[in-house]
């Protein structure tokens, strides 16, 4: 089954782990990456050109100019899904504080049926989880009244590598996010949306991370979680029903 991961870029001419997505590209035929370069002002887009000439299952999408996250990966997964030739496709940060190991059994449970399969960051004894502390107890209390406001028993919102069926990308991704940074939470209010609560819970698995790490350089600000509460009062307003 193949998949592609769709990985937004902005200014990571310098922090692109380039050899660990080359490696694990080598070793990982069924796997490809859509690096989206977000209007960087840096050396990235001839940094990700270079790595296209490098591998064959590279590939790069040049947006101009900048439009944020959250406009990069809807934009990046619809040309995933209209222009390549796929089964699964991912979106996945750039400095892979979700190592890209994690893929592999993502689309094993995707396998199973589900339509959405996220990665759960949970600390748990086994695991190599390392959060920090502040962002931990932030993220859990944004993440709990995420799950009230949307009725959803999810546990983890924001994780950073999310993996979709073909077939739900265009309906979920057609339309620009009303929320800069919560675009994470709008989708699965969009898929609630779509097709109800029940297959909402039967049809999204949060797949439990065996490593994930902070990774410093990260553009989210703890200010950003002061705006949380009103973003999420639109997507509520947006999407309820």
């Amino acid at each position: 089954m193949k998949t592609i991961l769709v990985v937004p870029c902005y200014n990571e001419a310098n922090r692109l782990p380039q050899e660990a997505f080359l490696s694990f590209l080598e070793a990982n035929k069924e796997i490809g990456v859509l690096f989206v370069n977000d209007g960087s002002k840096d050396g990235t887009l001839e940094m990700l050109q270079r790595l296209e000439q490098r591998s064959n299952a590279v590939h790069v999408l040049d947006l101009q100019p900048n439009g944020g996250k959250a406009e990069a990966v809807r934009r990046g997964m619809l040309y995933a899904a209209e222009k390549m030739e796929t089964d699964y496709i991912a979106f996945w940060d750039a400095d892979l504080a979700t190592p890209l190991d994690e893929v592999v059994p993502m689309v094993a449970w995707a396998g199973k049926g589900f339509d959405i399969v996220t990665g759960l960051r949970l600390m748990r004894l086994g695991a190599k989880v390392k959060r920090k502390a502040l962002r931990h107890y932030l993220g859990r209390c944004f993440a709990t009244v995420a799950s009230m406001m949307l009725d959803l028993p999810v546990y983890d919102t924001q994780c950073g590598a999310k993996l979709f069926r073909r077939e739900i990308v265009e309906p979920l991704f057609a339309e620009q996010f009303i929320t800069r940074w919560l675009f994470d939470v709008e989708l699965l209010a969009r898929y609630k949306s779509l097709y109800g609560r029940v297959q909402a819970i039967e049809k999204i698995y949060e797949y439990p991370l065996f490593k994930w790490e902070d990774i410093d350089g990260s553009r989210l600000k703890k200010g950003d979680f002061v705006k949380a509460p009103v973003e999420l009062m639109k997507i509520r307003r947006r999407y309820r029903g």
